[in-house]
């Protein structure tokens, strides 16, 4: 690593140190849970999540370009009684500047609450940002781009961890068929091992495997599976003043296809990715380093990958990434049922031969949830 390169990282690090690791998504997440207090209720679920999302990149692994639109979520759901629930309701997103509606996804799901802690979910899933993984195994714009997942999912939610173990079926296949099924399983857990007044200490373990394949399609493309993993650990130290806390979060990652036979250009992977960060009564400033080699994630945000995704340079690659990106978000909670979310993102790929350019990407999410009581069924 170059000199100016180590300079570049003691800055950032440094800034980010009076800096929340990854942008905390809490505000973005909608889980609606049987509750004891609805028993026998039919009530109407309203989200609206407006979004505007935008990449100012030039660089050969991930495009320049704009989401910028919103999504109306209704749900009809049913409680009948503490430990259930049943849901019915529709995902439509439309894109600003297009004609009609971009696309419908429908909702269906059962939830069944075990205990206190657990949750058992079958069809519409808790998905895309409420998995809450780190941005190169799961790409945050999915909330936007595949905001529906289908398949069933287990939630357990103790004071001492949170676990989320899903299988989403993503694309169903019929005979015969000229494409091939795909299949995402994973696990997103963090165990705690200290929580006090002034520091809290747990670890984060993160696992994805793509499956792509089946036995009756038409298509000649070998059956594999992708695995990502990634593990770490979090460290928050809560203040009071101008700074409300300081967090590390560091991960070591890996990659892994199977079976090895395929020939792909990166059949494994591995890197780390650490992040320093803050939060302030104003918003938080944060600092993520990505050094990886030969690593891909098929769901991860393609910035990361060491394949590229981009449209004129598809299937390019470059073995080592290295990568820091700076974060600003203001996270507000403007009135009851509406929340604000503002990012802006600067990021600098170490590894580029050519002058080191700092691109980046904003967003802006504006969500309104709020649930109707219907009617009470006797």
């Amino acid at each position: 690593m170059g000199t100016d390169k180590r300079i570049i990282i003691v800055c950032l690090f440094l800034i980010s140190h009076f800096a929340n690791a990854q942008v905390l998504n809490d505000s973005l997440e909608n889980r609606i849970r049987p509750d004891s207090a609805k028993s026998r209720n039919l009530s109407l679920s309203i989200e609206s999540f407006n979004f505007m999302r935008n990449y100012e990149y030039f660089n050969k692994f991930q495009d320049g370009y704009t989401l910028f639109g919103t999504q109306l979520e209704p749900q009809l759901i049913y409680y009948p009684n503490a430990k259930l629930m049943v849901t019915a309701g529709l995902n439509a997103r439309k894109d600003f500047g297009a004609d009609g509606i971009y696309k419908t996804y429908p909702i269906f799901n059962i939830k069944y609450k075990q205990g206190e802690y657990a949750t058992f979910i079958n069809g519409t899933l808790e998905g895309t940002l409420h998995h809450r993984y780190i941005e190169p195994l799961f790409d945050v714009e999915r909330r936007i781009t595949a905001p529906v997942e289908y398949g069933t999912q287990v939630i357990i939610d103790k004071p001492s961890y949170h676990i989320d173990a899903y299988l989403s079926w993503m694309q169903m296949i019929y005979k015969p068929s000229p494409r091939q099924e795909q299949i995402l399983g994973g696990l997103s857990g963090d165990f705690r091992l200290i929580k006090s007044k002034k520091v809290n200490l747990s670890i984060p373990l993160q696992f994805t495997a793509f499956h792509q394949g089946g036995q009756i399609d038409t298509v000649s493309g070998p059956l594999q599976t992708l695995v990502n993993t990634a593990v770490g650990f979090k460290i928050n130290f809560l203040m009071n003043g101008l700074v409300k806390n300081i967090r590390t979060e560091n991960y070591l990652i890996s990659y892994k296809l199977l079976p090895k036979s395929i020939a792909r250009i990166f059949t494994e992977g591995s890197g780390m990715y650490l992040n320093l960060a803050a939060d302030f009564k104003y918003g938080s400033l944060s600092t993520s380093y990505w050094n990886t080699s030969g690593f891909i994630s098929p769901v991860g945000m393609p910035i990361y990958q060491s394949v590229s995704q981009q449209i004129d340079n598809v299937g390019y690659s470059e073995k080592k990434r290295e990568i820091i990106v700076v974060r600003y978000a203001y996270q507000k909670k403007l009135f009851p049922n509406l929340y604000l979310d503002f990012r802006i993102e600067p990021l600098v790929d170490l590894q580029r031969a050519e002058k080191k350019k700092v691109e980046f990407s904003n967003s802006m999410f504006l969500v309104y949830r709020q649930e109707f009581l219907l009617k009470r069924v006797k």
